[in-house]
Protein backbone atom coordinates (compact mmCIF):
# COMPACT_ATOMS: atom_id res chain seq x y z
CA UNK A 1 0.00 0.00 0.00
CA UNK A 2 3.00 2.33 0.96
CA UNK A 3 4.80 1.81 -2.28
CA UNK A 4 1.23 2.20 -3.90
CA UNK A 5 1.14 5.53 -2.86
CA UNK A 6 4.67 6.85 -3.66
CA UNK A 7 4.10 5.43 -6.76
CA UNK A 8 0.73 7.41 -7.13
CA UNK A 9 2.30 11.14 -5.70
CA UNK A 10 5.40 10.44 -8.39
CA UNK A 11 2.81 10.14 -11.14
CA UNK A 12 0.84 13.18 -10.03
CA UNK A 13 3.99 14.77 -9.69
CA UNK A 14 5.55 13.99 -12.89
CA UNK A 15 2.30 15.17 -14.37
CA UNK A 16 1.92 18.71 -13.18
CA UNK A 17 5.21 20.23 -14.98
CA UNK A 18 3.24 18.95 -18.42
CA UNK A 19 -0.31 20.11 -17.12
CA UNK A 20 1.56 23.65 -16.32
CA UNK A 21 2.09 23.79 -20.31
CA UNK A 22 -1.22 23.35 -21.39
CA UNK A 23 -3.45 24.41 -19.24
CA UNK A 24 -3.01 28.18 -20.31
CA UNK A 25 -3.50 27.43 -23.67
CA UNK A 26 -7.16 26.69 -22.96
CA UNK A 27 -9.80 28.78 -23.81
CA UNK A 28 -10.93 28.77 -19.70
CA UNK A 29 -7.63 30.84 -19.12
CA UNK A 30 -7.98 34.17 -18.15
CA UNK A 31 -4.83 35.52 -18.56
CA UNK A 32 -5.90 38.75 -16.29
CA UNK A 33 -6.54 36.50 -13.15
CA UNK A 34 -3.82 33.52 -14.08
CA UNK A 35 -6.79 30.63 -13.59
CA UNK A 36 -8.97 28.45 -15.85
CA UNK A 37 -12.66 29.76 -15.02
CA UNK A 38 -14.75 28.09 -17.20
CA UNK A 39 -17.51 30.55 -16.67
CA UNK A 40 -15.30 32.92 -18.58
CA UNK A 41 -14.56 30.76 -21.56
CA UNK A 42 -18.21 29.45 -22.41
CA UNK A 43 -18.70 32.90 -24.16
CA UNK A 44 -16.02 33.01 -26.35
CA UNK A 45 -17.29 33.25 -29.87
CA UNK A 46 -15.48 35.07 -31.62
CA UNK A 47 -17.47 38.13 -30.26
CA UNK A 48 -14.67 38.56 -27.04
CA UNK A 49 -15.33 36.88 -23.87
CA UNK A 50 -18.62 37.72 -22.30
CA UNK A 51 -18.25 41.88 -23.76
CA UNK A 52 -21.41 43.57 -25.01
CA UNK A 53 -19.84 43.56 -29.22
CA UNK A 54 -21.70 45.17 -31.96
CA UNK A 55 -22.49 44.32 -35.44
CA UNK A 56 -23.11 45.38 -38.68
CA UNK A 57 -25.70 43.95 -41.50
CA UNK A 58 -26.87 43.69 -44.31
CA UNK A 59 -29.04 41.59 -46.85
CA UNK A 60 -32.25 40.88 -49.47
CA UNK A 61 -35.53 41.08 -47.41
CA UNK A 62 -38.23 38.72 -49.39
CA UNK A 63 -41.62 40.13 -47.91
CA UNK A 64 -45.68 40.01 -48.53
CA UNK A 65 -48.32 42.00 -47.41
CA UNK A 66 -51.49 40.01 -46.79
CA UNK A 67 -54.78 41.80 -46.76
CA UNK A 68 -58.60 40.74 -46.32
CA UNK A 69 -58.48 43.76 -48.48
CA UNK A 70 -57.99 43.24 -52.49
CA UNK A 71 -57.19 46.38 -53.07
CA UNK A 72 -54.00 46.24 -50.63
CA UNK A 73 -53.49 42.59 -50.84
CA UNK A 74 -49.64 41.64 -52.20
CA UNK A 75 -49.29 38.01 -51.47
CA UNK A 76 -46.47 37.32 -54.09
CA UNK A 77 -43.27 37.99 -52.52
CA UNK A 78 -41.43 41.44 -52.99
CA UNK A 79 -37.59 41.46 -52.54
CA UNK A 80 -36.01 44.38 -51.07
CA UNK A 81 -32.94 45.51 -48.82
CA UNK A 82 -32.60 45.60 -45.20
CA UNK A 83 -29.13 47.24 -43.18
CA UNK A 84 -28.97 47.88 -40.08
CA UNK A 85 -26.82 47.62 -36.70
CA UNK A 86 -27.19 45.77 -33.57
CA UNK A 87 -25.58 45.76 -30.26
CA UNK A 88 -25.08 42.64 -27.79
CA UNK A 89 -25.27 42.93 -24.43
CA UNK A 90 -24.44 40.17 -21.86
CA UNK A 91 -27.05 39.05 -19.51
CA UNK A 92 -25.07 36.70 -17.39
CA UNK A 93 -21.77 35.59 -16.26
CA UNK A 94 -22.32 31.96 -16.24
CA UNK A 95 -24.40 31.55 -19.63
CA UNK A 96 -23.58 32.99 -23.13
CA UNK A 97 -27.59 34.50 -23.36
CA UNK A 98 -27.23 38.03 -24.79
CA UNK A 99 -29.84 40.98 -25.41
CA UNK A 100 -29.52 42.18 -28.83
CA UNK A 101 -31.30 45.44 -29.68
CA UNK A 102 -30.87 47.42 -33.32
CA UNK A 103 -31.66 49.47 -35.68
CA UNK A 104 -32.48 49.18 -39.42
CA UNK A 105 -33.92 50.23 -41.99
CA UNK A 106 -35.38 47.32 -44.35
CA UNK A 107 -37.96 47.37 -47.31
CA UNK A 108 -40.60 45.72 -46.87
CA UNK A 109 -44.17 45.01 -49.11
CA UNK A 110 -45.22 42.87 -51.65
CA UNK A 111 -46.78 42.73 -55.43
CA UNK A 112 -49.62 40.75 -57.75
CA UNK A 113 -50.47 40.20 -60.94
CA UNK A 114 -54.20 41.79 -61.86
CA UNK A 115 -56.03 41.27 -65.15
CA UNK A 116 -57.09 44.41 -67.05
CA UNK A 117 -60.58 44.84 -68.94
CA UNK A 118 -58.29 43.67 -71.83
CA UNK A 119 -57.56 40.28 -70.78
CA UNK A 120 -53.86 41.75 -70.40
CA UNK A 121 -51.66 40.64 -67.23
CA UNK A 122 -50.41 44.06 -65.74
CA UNK A 123 -48.30 44.23 -62.25
CA UNK A 124 -49.49 45.59 -58.67
CA UNK A 125 -46.89 46.54 -56.06
CA UNK A 126 -46.52 47.58 -53.02
CA UNK A 127 -43.06 49.40 -51.32
CA UNK A 128 -43.19 49.68 -47.53
CA UNK A 129 -40.13 50.97 -46.14
CA UNK A 130 -40.24 51.08 -42.56
CA UNK A 131 -37.22 51.97 -39.53
CA UNK A 132 -37.25 48.88 -37.30
CA UNK A 133 -35.79 48.53 -33.74
CA UNK A 134 -35.45 44.52 -33.57
CA UNK A 135 -34.78 43.37 -30.15
CA UNK A 136 -34.02 39.57 -29.64
CA UNK A 137 -33.01 37.14 -27.03
CA UNK A 138 -29.80 34.96 -28.39
CA UNK A 139 -27.77 32.32 -27.36
CA UNK A 140 -24.61 32.00 -28.26
CA UNK A 141 -23.55 27.94 -28.28
CA UNK A 142 -19.61 27.64 -29.54
CA UNK A 143 -19.08 24.64 -31.74
CA UNK A 144 -15.81 25.71 -31.95
CA UNK A 145 -13.28 28.56 -30.50
CA UNK A 146 -14.06 29.91 -34.01
CA UNK A 147 -17.44 28.49 -34.84
CA UNK A 148 -20.77 29.41 -32.72
CA UNK A 149 -24.63 28.84 -33.94
CA UNK A 150 -26.65 31.42 -32.27
CA UNK A 151 -30.27 31.06 -32.58
CA UNK A 152 -32.57 33.94 -31.39
CA UNK A 153 -36.51 35.18 -30.32
CA UNK A 154 -38.05 38.19 -30.10
CA UNK A 155 -39.77 41.14 -31.51
CA UNK A 156 -39.76 44.47 -33.39
CA UNK A 157 -41.14 47.86 -33.79
CA UNK A 158 -41.12 49.35 -37.13
CA UNK A 159 -42.41 53.22 -38.47
CA UNK A 160 -43.16 53.84 -41.92
CA UNK A 161 -40.85 56.57 -43.75
CA UNK A 162 -41.83 55.94 -47.31
CA UNK A 163 -42.75 53.75 -50.35
CA UNK A 164 -45.55 53.63 -53.01
CA UNK A 165 -48.18 51.98 -54.48
CA UNK A 166 -47.88 51.75 -58.17
CA UNK A 167 -50.78 50.39 -60.47
CA UNK A 168 -48.77 49.54 -63.93
CA UNK A 169 -52.12 49.53 -65.33
CA UNK A 170 -53.05 52.10 -65.21
CA UNK A 171 -49.93 54.37 -64.55
CA UNK A 172 -50.89 55.55 -61.17
CA UNK A 173 -48.86 55.58 -58.05
CA UNK A 174 -49.18 57.16 -54.63
CA UNK A 175 -47.70 56.64 -51.29
CA UNK A 176 -48.42 53.45 -49.32
CA UNK A 177 -49.09 55.41 -46.64
CA UNK A 178 -51.99 57.52 -47.08
CA UNK A 179 -55.40 57.31 -45.91
CA UNK A 180 -56.57 55.32 -47.78
CA UNK A 181 -54.02 52.50 -47.90
CA UNK A 182 -51.73 51.07 -44.80
CA UNK A 183 -51.01 52.68 -41.29
CA UNK A 184 -47.51 53.59 -40.63
CA UNK A 185 -46.83 51.39 -37.09
CA UNK A 186 -46.02 47.95 -37.12
CA UNK A 187 -44.80 45.37 -34.84
CA UNK A 188 -44.38 41.67 -34.39
CA UNK A 189 -42.10 38.71 -33.44
CA UNK A 190 -38.23 37.61 -34.88
CA UNK A 191 -37.75 34.01 -35.01
CA UNK A 192 -34.27 33.18 -36.57
CA UNK A 193 -31.14 31.67 -36.25
CA UNK A 194 -27.45 32.81 -36.51
CA UNK A 195 -23.84 31.54 -37.44
CA UNK A 196 -20.72 33.01 -36.70
CA UNK A 197 -16.99 32.63 -37.94
CA UNK A 198 -14.79 34.69 -35.87
CA UNK A 199 -16.05 38.12 -36.70
CA UNK A 200 -17.81 36.91 -39.93
CA UNK A 201 -21.57 36.67 -39.46
CA UNK A 202 -24.99 35.40 -40.83
CA UNK A 203 -28.30 34.41 -40.06
CA UNK A 204 -32.08 33.74 -41.13
CA UNK A 205 -34.81 35.67 -39.41
CA UNK A 206 -38.59 35.27 -40.18
CA UNK A 207 -40.95 38.91 -38.99
CA UNK A 208 -44.01 37.78 -38.18
CA UNK A 209 -46.28 41.23 -37.98
CA UNK A 210 -48.93 40.98 -35.30
CA UNK A 211 -50.16 44.92 -36.01
CA UNK A 212 -52.54 45.04 -38.39
CA UNK A 213 -51.41 48.14 -40.42
CA UNK A 214 -54.62 48.32 -42.42
CA UNK A 215 -56.86 51.61 -41.59
CA UNK A 216 -60.44 49.76 -41.89
CA UNK A 217 -61.79 48.50 -38.77
CA UNK A 218 -63.08 45.00 -40.35
CA UNK A 219 -60.24 44.05 -42.64
CA UNK A 220 -56.72 43.40 -41.48
CA UNK A 221 -53.53 43.61 -43.53
CA UNK A 222 -50.32 42.08 -41.75
CA UNK A 223 -46.77 42.07 -43.25
CA UNK A 224 -44.40 38.69 -43.16
CA UNK A 225 -40.41 39.18 -43.98
CA UNK A 226 -38.13 36.48 -44.31
CA UNK A 227 -34.52 38.50 -44.57
CA UNK A 228 -31.05 36.67 -44.69
CA UNK A 229 -28.41 38.90 -42.90
CA UNK A 230 -24.66 38.84 -44.07
CA UNK A 231 -21.95 41.14 -41.32
CA UNK A 232 -19.57 41.47 -39.09
CA UNK A 233 -19.41 41.93 -35.21
CA UNK A 234 -16.56 43.62 -33.33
Amino acid sequence: MKRFAIAALAAVGLSLPASAQHYSHSRYYNESTGRLEYSYGRHDSGLGTGNMYYGFRIGPAFSTVNSDDPTLDGSDSQTGLTVGAVVGIPLSADIPLYLEPGLFYTEKGGKKDIINDMGEKKKMTYDLNYIEMPIVLKYIYSITDHFSVQPQFGGYLACGVGGKMKNYDERKAFSSFSDDAFQRFDGGLRVGCGVAYDLFYFDITYDIGLSNICHDTFDTSHNGCLSLNFGVNF
